[in-house]
């Protein structure tokens, strides 16, 4: 029996309490004089729901971790174990074969030790099969039965539950801020460890960029960790590039929706501007290695330029900065239509134009929003990965030539991460060294667009 049939177990016990608790909640309800309870029979259901339920998903989410290495144990304490392997990969090979064997996942083994020890298996997992369903059976009925017992007219059910789902709507909340928590911890731990072996000061102030995952380990070079490359090309192509593109345009677009566009105009157009965002990013990537990047070499090539790369720092962030232009256009314009229409009316009134009234009233008073929106598009841009990859090249080149190809922080991460190389040698931990200087440049810069944000709001409250 598995963890699907065990949690249909429990949401048959939920439903079951569900349906007693209610219907004595009506019985209570007919047999009381006035016919008052402090709560409704449905309450009084899905509170004795919720407290089998939410005792029975614990249980359930503990024992699947449990419940295979006491299978385990049971079997390697059979006498047929005997004969394994003290450590190793055919240790494992034998077991994983007799314990697919005896769940069905295969039909026979490989090895001869195999063999002696599926019935061991059938028989442990058969055991913890049934002590998974007595335990689901227990709680359920145990917290049930506490439960139903509460279940009187004076009671009041309707908090009790509204503070439950409370409680599970915190911790649905929390679950993004622990994560991103544990992401940070692990990239400090791992950091740490980098710096170590390679100095703080060789890593961030470096000029050169290249890691041998083949060197030794114990003696690392720390003129191969110099990061500024890096970080330039990460600042070149997400912060400059980009931003040459969507800044203009993300601009224009949001003044003309907000202020030319007929308003049957707008509902189409608004619309599709915002489905640029959820394109996913190889698409661009694809558009920037195959159309953008050749174009872009073969005009350098006809105006003179001869060693011009198929794969350049241009391409990425042109291609880049369009994908940025929705993040950029949206932003604007929210921020644009919230100016007060007094403002706008006022300066109508006082003989200004349409331009003059968005260049000297709507742009200055939705400035602030209009920058948060390019510093959010910011911390976009430099954590895009897959267009650097496809358009950008490998080189970790310190050039201020938008013709020549160029890296990035996040290439090098992925790049780094993704060999042969083990996570104790200070080529693959830079990686991490990478990520969390990365990981404070994108949330310092979330935190000024969003105090940005909240002034932007104050202001006009």
């Amino acid at each position: 029996m598995s963890g699907a049939t065990l949690l249909l177990v429990g949401l048959g016990l939920a439903l079951a309490g569900w349906l007693a608790a209610r219907a004595r909640a009506w019985s209570l309800k007919s047999a009381s004089p006035k016919g008052q309870m402090r709560a409704l029979p449905s309450y009084h259901g899905w509170y004795v729901a919720l407290w089998i339920a939410i005792p029975v998903m614990l249980f359930i989410g503990v024992w699947s971790v449990v419940a295979p290495n006491l299978v385990m144990q049971s079997v390697l304490a059979h006498p047929a174990a005997a004969q394994l392997p003290e450590f190793g990969m055919q240790r494992e090979t034998i077991l994983a074969e007799a314990r697919g064997v005896a769940t069905g996942a295969s039909q026979t083994v490989f090895n001869r030790g195999a063999a002696d020890l599926v019935e061991p298996f059938r028989e442990a997992i058969a055991r913890y099969r049934l002590i998974g369903v007595a335990g689901t059976l227990a709680i359920g009925l145990l917290f049930g039965g506490l439960a139903f017992l509460r279940v009187r007219p004076d009671f009041a059910a309707r908090t009790k539950v509204e503070r439950i789902i409370m409680g599970m709507l915190l911790l649905a909340s929390l679950v993004a801020i622990l994560t991103t928590l544990g992401i940070f911890l692990s990239l400090v731990f791992e950091t740490v460890r980098f710096f170590g072996m390679v100095s703080p000061i060789d890593f961030l102030l470096g000029l050169h960029w290249g890691p041998d995952p083949m060197a030794n380990a114990a003696n690392p070079d720390p003129s191969r960790y110099g990061a500024i490359p890096l970080f330039w090309g990460t600042i070149y192509i997400g912060a400059i590039i980009a931003m040459i593109v969507a800044i203009p345009l993300g601009l224009m677009s949001a003044i003309y929706l907000t202020q030319y566009a007929d308003p049957r105009w707008r509902s189409w157009l608004k619309p599709i501007l915002e489905i640029l965002a959820g394109v996913p990013t190889v698409v661009y990537g694809y558009f920037a290695a195959l159309t953008v990047a050749p174009a872009i070499r073969d005009a350098a090539m006809a105006i003179g330029i001869q060693n011009a790369s198929s794969e350049s720092a241009l391409a990425a962030g042109l291609v880049m900065g369009v994908m940025i232009i929705p993040f950029v256009s949206s932003m604007a314009d929210d921020s644009i239509a919230a100016v007060p229409q007094a403002m706008r009316d006022g300066s109508l009134a006082m003989g200004a134009t349409t331009n003059e009234t968005i260049r000297r009233v709507l742009v200055p008073a939705a400035l602030p929003g209009i920058v948060a929106g390019v510093m959010l598009a910011i911390s976009r841009a430099i954590g895009e990965t897959m267009i650097v990859v496809m358009a950008a090249g490998a080189a970790a080149n310190l050039t201020a030539n938008p013709l020549e190809t160029m890296t990035t922080v996040t290439y090098q991460i992925v790049a780094m991460l993704t060999g042969e190389g083990s996570f104790d040698h200070p080529a693959t931990l830079s990686a991490f060294a990478l990520g969390f200087v990365l990981f404070l440049v994108t949330l310092g810069l979330n935190f000024f667009a969003l105090r940005v944000v909240k002034r932007f709001r104050e202001a006009y409250e």
